[in-house]
């Protein structure tokens, strides 16, 4: 297995590679990075393959390389419907050596997924690991299609991990609030950075819904059940004001009969008591 190919560009003598600083750009704090130089050959291939991409896209797949630098390039893969990836948005980047396209590019991705590891060099047939099976002829479609394809696998390699669907699918949901915090997503992929945003806004709207609907229906069935009980009482409540307008009827006529009856004992009494007088 040959060691990572170096991706800084080439030099020679005629026209020296001159690095300069970061410098901060006009619009805020966003930074211009600096322009690398690539030879003409992997930098008219690359130009190529770019213009092919546009014109048929890979299905789920957006890519691009950084403006300042050709060599590096960016994609987001969105999981298919029909996947545990669904509803999520995987970036990750493709570093090509200045010898492209006789030589592979390295394979990363950067967004946690549950399949890969993060920024790490992904061991395929189509990277810098395997740069005996790589075939020239082969473009950047070639190249990210044959990583969704893989990516929607469980077989192992270097740079793979195992996880659940569920972590996976988790995964998924939080992928979209991760890129937003990318300042490479969001200068290499803006159109898909505001459709993240509008989906994020819609995802709360929706939750707010939901716990105002579901609030309502608490707070109704509440009302219903006090009402209920008060107007009608149920079997149980009707039943139960029944028996204490009984009792209370029972009760009054015991007391009546009890004093009717102590009448009749005291003028029993009294009767005797003045017959044995007489």
């Amino acid at each position: 297995m040959d060691s990572p190919t170096t991706v800084n560009a080439s030099t020679n003598a005629n026209s020296p590679e001159i690095k300069k600083p970061i410098m901060k750009s006009n619009k805020g704090n966003q930074k211009t990075r600096p322009k690398t130089s690539v030879n003409g050959t992997a930098a008219s291939r690359l130009r190529q393959d770019y213009i092919r991409l546009m014109k048929d896209p890979v299905p789920y797949i957006t890519a691009a390389p950084l403006p300042t630098n050709i060599l590096e390039w960016h994609y987001v893969v969105q999981g298919p419907e029909e996947s545990v990836y669904s509803g999520g948005y995987y970036h990750g980047k493709l570093i090509f050596p200045s010898e492209y396209p006789f030589k592979p590019p390295s394979i990363m991705m950067c967004t946690p997924n549950g399949r890969f590891k993060t920024n790490t060099r992904l061991c395929l047939s189509i990277s810098d690991f395997h740069p005996d099976t790589w075939n020239p002829a082969w473009s950047v479609s070639t190249i990210l299609t044959g990583l969704l394809s893989f990516m929607l696998e469980t077989s192992p390699t270097l740079g793979s991990i195992e996880t659940s669907d569920q972590t996976k699918r988790q995964l998924a949901v939080q992928s979209l609030e991760f890129n937003l915090k990318d300042e490479i997503f969001q200068e290499v992929f803006p159109q898909v950075h505001k459709q993240i945003e509008d989906l994020l806004a819609q995802r709360e709207e929706e939750l707010k819904r939901a716990l105002a609907s579901r609030q309502n229906a608490i707070s109704g069935s509440e009302g219903g059940n006090s009402s209920g009980g008060q107007a009608q009482g149920g079997p149980n409540g009707g039943g139960a004001n029944r028996e204490g307008e009984w009792g209370g009827a029972l009760m009054n006529l015991g007391v009546i009969f009890g004093f009717a009856a102590f009448s009749l004992v005291v003028k029993y009494v009294w009767n005797v008591a003045i017959n044995d007088k007489l």
